[in-house]
Parts: structure tokens; sequence; C-alpha cells
């Protein structure tokens, strides 16, 4: 699948039971996104980082992850300092850059990064199919269940399709300028796109029906709880454990 969703390998993070994979990923999100101290954000950074690093995770794919989600965090992270009230670093004419507000923009970031290293390393660590039979077996909603394995699967595929049509029209001299004929062809692309997308459900939809489908997938893949997914289960509960304390009763903001 060329959407990234995977990352193989041998790592003691791979080899950990996707269960508890994913209730660490749902937990250290919610204790990061609520917090607002530095130095709790500074340590869940940290953490992360290290955790992204006993994964294993390839650097280009990872990096051109966090490239992507930076893009927007930063450029947020740059104007909050004109909109934040405070002392003002700098005048950019009559307009205060506050500290305040470049502070906040900082935890933003820190925020942004430590959850999306967390997250790629504990499910991208995981194949799709067995997060999905991970979720069953949490009791998590079937509906729910469904859209991601669907989603992930066919967006993968209409990649695919965007790709050949992309290619079936450059073999025939197309090359992007700023004409009309241009917008013309690119709304024919998507058009087109769309209407193989339908055929394509359509498709699917009937040779699901022909297999048998009434609504629910089976989980065949059951999980066994090992003595390292008890280690990490404490790890998980000590963490997010401090990350609250360092939060709700540190004395230090």
């Amino acid at each position: 699948m060329v959407c990234e969703t995977y990352f193989s390998g041998n790592s003691v993070v791979h080899r950990l039971d996707p269960r508890a994979k994913l209730v660490a990923a749902v937990a250290f999100s919610a204790v990061v996104a609520t917090s607002y101290r530095t130095p709790v954000l500074i340590a869940a950074l940290a953490l992360a980082i290290a955790l992204a690093l006993a994964a294993g995770l390839p650097a280009g794919p990872l990096w051109r992850r966090l490239a992507a989600v930076n893009a927007f965090v930063l450029l947020a992270a740059a104007l909050l300092p004109f909109s934040t009230p405070g002392a003002p670093l700098v005048w950019v004419g009559s307009v205060p850059y506050t500290v305040e507000g470049l502070v906040l923009g900082a935890r933003i970031a820190a925020k942004t990064n430590a959850i999306v290293l967390v997250v790629t390393a504990l499910l991208s660590t995981v194949e799709i199919t067995r997060l999905g039979h991970a979720m069953s077996h949490l009791r998590l909603p079937s509906k729910l269940i469904h859209l991601m394995l669907m989603t992930v699967r066919y967006v993968d595929l209409l990649h695919h399709e965007y790709h050949r049509l992309a290619t079936a029209m450059k073999v025939r001299g197309f090359r992007p300028r700023a004409t009309l004929h241009t917008y013309r062809s690119l709304g024919n692309l998507v058009g087109m796109l769309l209407v193989r997308s339908f055929d394509r459900s359509q498709r699917i939809v009937a040779a699901m029906k022909c297999r048998g489908f009434n609504g629910r997938f089976y989980v065949l893949d059951h999980f066994r709880f090992a003595a390292r997914d008890a280690v990490f289960a404490v790890l998980t509960v000590l963490v997010t454990a401090g990350l609250l304390v360092g939060e709700y009763a540190w004395p230090i903001r």
C-alpha cells in the first residue's frame, strides 16, 4: 500500500499486543492534548521520540509525515503571537509580536509532534487488519471498525486509480499549464475518478454479497497477552500518571 499506514519491522514495539498499543496511544494522546505546562510537554515529546526510536521507524516516511503535519502547525505558531495578548517581543509596524503567543505556538507544536510520533510508533507498527481486530476485541462500534478498514483500503485503491488516469493523460501529451484547457482537463480527471470510484464501489458491494457478507467482519485473529505486554501496560500507566501529576500537582509551570 502506498499510503504508508504500516511500517514493517521486528522491534519490541512491533511485537506488543495491538490492544495494549491502541489503549496506550489513546491515553497518551488524551493527556498530552489537554496539557498546558511546558515541562510536561517537553517530557512528553522526549518520551515520544524515544518510543519512535525504539520502534525503529524508517526515517524517510516518518520525516514526510512530520513535515506534512508541521507545515500547518508552524504556520499557526508563527501567526499566534500577532493575536495573543501579552508582552511584545518585537513590533511589526504597529502590531506587537508577543512572547505569550510564541510560547503558545511552541506548546502547540510540541503537543502535535508528540502525539503524531506516539501514534505512528504504536499504531503504524500494526497491520491494518490486526488493528481492526484489536478494535473489535476492545468492543468498539462495529460500524466504526468497518469504516476505518474500508477507508484505508479504498483510499489506497483510489490513489492507484488517480495515477493510472494521470499517466494516461501524460502519455497523450498533457502538460499542466495556467490555461483553460488545463483546467478543463483536470476537471475531467476529477469527474472520471468519481465515476470510476462509484462503479468500483458497486462491484465491491456485489462481490461482498456474493461471498455471503451480512454486515459483519468475523474476527479470526485472537491475541494473547504476554509478559512484555503486561510490562508495557504498567509503563503506560506510570507514564500517563506522571504526566498528569506534572500537569495538575507540580507547582512549577
